[in-house]
């Protein structure tokens, strides 16, 4: 079997650097790229003993022709790319009338079109063979609409909304390519302290938060299965229902209690702003929070696919009008 290449986009913290531990694990040769070469540097050494080739590459997804020469840089390096990864990204966080247009500039071209860019340089390398994987993020929807987020949901709205409009243009092709989207949950990376923060109080995650090894293992799930889309944990289906029967009711619940729900005890450190400028130190995948890890119980948390989660989302559906109607 031909060795499988994988690029990974945010390689250097956070949901990217346990993807690259976990790619390394199954015997991948992998691309790392990001910002900062110091964390780049750091997944590399951390993987030495894997035996596998290593290419680190600094660079900002933001900036489409760098990220079309990484792409050939990797192919001339270790061989054709089967796998692309993009799980760069940035947020920001506040009223939307807060968030000056440099910052929802700065989100979108790191999050949505450093994923649009990502997905287009593999795309050129992929289809000269008619083969390979594309993996994007989404949000689960326990986390969609939440108050003071609304240029982050947006920028992985449009992701997921991308992917939809690409995979009929492939099939028409008659490509062998992949497009998935893994829609995540909380996860537990330092990527909520490096955020731009225009609330006035530190930050913590909403609802059930997992490690980022779960969001590595949901990746390659993704990469080896095949699957249009995936959600991480049945925590979205509650939210789903309501938002199919009583859409108003979840604002309404939002605009109660989406916001304190967001905000920690700690006090705000507002140094910490990665938008512009990558923070020094060589910080890892996992953050600060108590999560929900791998092995749960001795079993990966629950993966739902699209058929799975839509019968869930039916059924339960169904069964809230029969109890609504039931009580009139």
């Amino acid at each position: 079997m031909t060795k499988q290449i994988a690029v990974v986009t945010g390689a250097g913290a956070g949901i990217g650097r346990a993807t690259v531990r976990m790619l390394a694990s199954l015997g991948f040769d992998i691309a790392l790229l990001g910002r900062n070469e110091e964390r780049l540097a750091d997944a590399v050494a951390e993987l030495a003993e894997k035996h596998v080739r290593l290419l680190a590459i600094p660079v900002d997804v933001s900036d489409a022709k760098l990220l079309r020469a990484a792409a050939a840089r990797v192919e001339s390096e270790l061989g054709p790319i089967t796998v692309w990864i993009n799980a760069a990204g940035q947020a920001a966080f506040g009223p939307a009338i807060s968030l000056d247009a440099e910052t929802i500039q700065r989100v979108t071209n790191v999050t949505y079109l450093g994923s649009v860019y990502g997905t287009q340089a593999a795309l050129e390398c992929m289809r000269r063979r008619g083969t390979g994987t594309i993996v994007n993020l989404g949000m689960s929807q326990v986390l969609r609409g939440l108050p003071m987020q609304s240029v982050n949901v947006a920028a992985h709205a449009a992701i997921t909304a991308f992917c939809d409009s690409l995979r009929p243009e492939i099939r028409r092709l008659g490509d062998r390519i992949d497009i998935t989207v893994v829609h995540l949950p909380s996860i537990n990376t330092p990527r909520l302290g490096w955020s731009r923060n225009r609330t006035g109080h530190s930050l913590k995650p909403v609802g059930r938060i997992y490690e980022p090894e779960v969001a590595a293992n949901a990746i390659s799930h993704a990469i080896f299965g095949h699957h249009r889309e995936l959600w991480v944990g049945a925590g979205g289906v509650l939210p789903s229902i309501a938002a199919v029967l009583a859409p108003g009711l979840r604002d309404r619940f939002l605009a109660r209690f989406g916001f304190s729900r967001q905000f920690d005890k700690v006090p705000l450190d507002a140094t910490s702003d990665t938008l512009t400028d990558s923070l020094p130190g060589a910080f890892a995948a996992h953050g600060p929070y108590e999560a929900v890890p791998y092995r749960d119980k001795g079993r990966p948390p629950l993966l739902l696919t699209a058929p799975l989660r839509l019968g869930l989302i039916t059924g339960g559906a169904i069964l809230a009008g029969l109890l609504l109607r039931h009580r009139r």
